[in-house]
């Protein structure tokens, strides 16, 4: 059972809002206990959509019995995006431009 997650901004925000060092906290003064989650089968533009309104970076990935599976980032979806966007260029150009 997850209880909380700590990010490099939960320790930087919590330790410099309490004037403290976070080698002598605890991780449970500086974890966030409410916890966002989707599931593996969770669409992309749902996690997008629920980061933007929580304001959160990451999202855990839970799955049924098996718990905690991963995280999924910002980052891995602006490369997803990214990616798809360069192989539908590469496709439209190879159309505009067929090789002779």
């Amino acid at each position: 059972m997850l209880v909380g997650v700590v990010s490099q901004s939960d320790i930087s925000d919590k330790t410099a809002a309490e004037n403290k060092c976070p080698a002598w906290m605890r991780v449970s003064e500086i974890m966030t206990r409410q916890l966002v989650t989707v599931t593996p089968e969770t669409p992309v533009e749902d996690c997008l959509r629920l980061m933007e309104q929580n304001g959160i970076y990451h999202l855990l990935v839970l799955g049924g019995e098996a718990g905690f599976q991963g995280m999924i980032s910002i980052t891995d979806l602006l490369q997803l995006f990214a990616s798809d966007q360069k192989a539908r260029a590469d496709m439209l150009e190879a159309f505009i431009f067929p090789q002779r």
